[in-house]
């Protein structure tokens, strides 16, 4: 079994109620129209959601969690405000994958790090010879070729009117973001950012109760929850499809199979580095999840590099960093699905595909550019210490 499918699954149902009451309430088109008028719109609005989610995700440890807090106020708004969808998730996609490299709480640095015995801040220290040209790198990229829409236009069709009291459900995010900093369970923060927001919404007069979930007769059940919940069948029958492949793969041997490739082609320092990447990148893509390609394959990583005088804090860095190019690149796994399904619940206007969300992810492809030139040119290899 997979723990890890139940938490997304709850996740991905517990997120689109949150999401709901949001969205529903008039908060996102309150929002939209107040960045409008301030003229913060298109390009420099993905820019800026580009930072956000960054700063978001860093801070946090999980990138996951921040699709969940960042994609229904931004994403919107951003739409709204005159950005094309796709941009508006790839900024939030290529934030995520920031935070998920570089952040000292994140699994993955704490799994790259603990793997290779090197210790967490020299980790870190060291990572930023890779995280930040790459972010350097999709910063300009978002902002020389998002593409943009008619901002205005967009609005009116979303009947953008202001309704400053529909801003108090932006406690729902607060909560989350707090809960998510204090090290709580994504689900944790989840649920109790909708146990906010629905006495938010309550008290503030935003919602009724009959608004939120009602029994209109037999055994028919409406309201803004149970919309948001029936909405999430697509993502969660793909989820299934996908973990199931996954572990049919997994069971077929996969994993020796890689750990053989590895032995087999780590010779010298330079091939071994390759191998490393190539190996974690087959693995992240595989699992869907980029710490338990770091764990499976860590102790041989280990070993193989001591023996090709590869540093620790170079194999730690070229671990996570390959994690975070091929599993955030691969379209089936949660850094494409998610998103998508997010985008997909404001609308057919807001929604874009899984399998479109790897070419706008310039975070990924910039670090992907980096990874190579490390491997090929030596690029960071002397700037490791042990």
């Amino acid at each position: 079994g997979k723990p890890m499918f139940a938490i997304i699954v709850l996740a991905v149902i517990l997120a689109a109620v949150s999401g709901k009451l949001i969205s529903a309430s008039g908060a996102v088109q309150t929002i939209a129209v107040y960045v409008v008028e301030a003229g913060f719109t298109g390009k420099l609005f993905v820019a800026a959601s580009f930072l956000i989610t960054c700063l978001l995700a860093f801070a946090t440890g999980t990138s996951v969690g921040a699709y969940f807090v960042v994609i229904p106020i931004l994403f919107p708004v951003g739409v709204l405000a005159g950005a094309a969808p796709e941009f508006m998730i790839g900024a939030i996609v290529s934030g995520a994958a920031f935070g998920d490299n570089l952040g000292p709480i994140s699994d993955t640095t704490i799994a790259s790090s603990a793997t290779q015995h090197a210790d967490l801040g020299t980790v870190v220290k060291t990572r930023t010879r890779y995280s930040l040209p790459a972010a350097a790198g999709a910063l300009v990229l978002f902002l020389l070729f998002s593409k943009t829409t008619d901002g205005n236009a967009a609005l009116e069709a979303a009947g953008g009117e202001a309704k400053p009291l529909s801003l108090v459900m932006l406690v729902v995010p607060v909560v989350i973001i707090v809960l998510c900093m204090l090290r709580k369970h994504l689900i944790t923060a989840l649920s109790f950012g909708i146990l906010a927001g629905i006495a938010a919404g309550l008290l503030s007069g935003v919602y009724t109760a009959e608004g939120l979930i009602s029994f209109p007769g037999g055994f028919a059940v409406s309201g803004a929850i149970i919309d948001a919940i029936t909405g999430t069948a697509g993502t969660v029958a793909m989820l299934i499809a996908v973990f199931s492949l996954l572990g049919v793969l997994e069971c077929g041997g996969l994993f020796e199979d890689v750990r053989g490739l590895l032995e087999h082609f780590a010779k010298k320092e330079r091939s071994t580095e390759a191998t490393i990447v190539l190996s974690v990148g087959i693995l992240s893509m595989v699992t869907g999840v980029i710490s338990v390609a770091i764990v499976a394959l860590g102790d041989l990583v280990n070993e193989l590099g001591e023996r090709a005088g590869v540093n620790r804090y170079r194999r730690a860095n070229l671990m996570d960093c390959t994690g975070c190019v091929f599993c955030f690149l691969a379209p089936w796994t949660v850094h494409c699905v998610i998103p998508a399904q997010q985008s997909a619940q404001f609308g057919e206007g807001f929604a874009v595909a899984p399998a479109s969300v790897p070419f706008v992810n310039y975070y990924s492809l910039c670090m992907l550019v980096i990874l190579l030139a490390a491997v090929i040119t030596g690029y960071g290899r002397k700037s490791s210490r042990d």
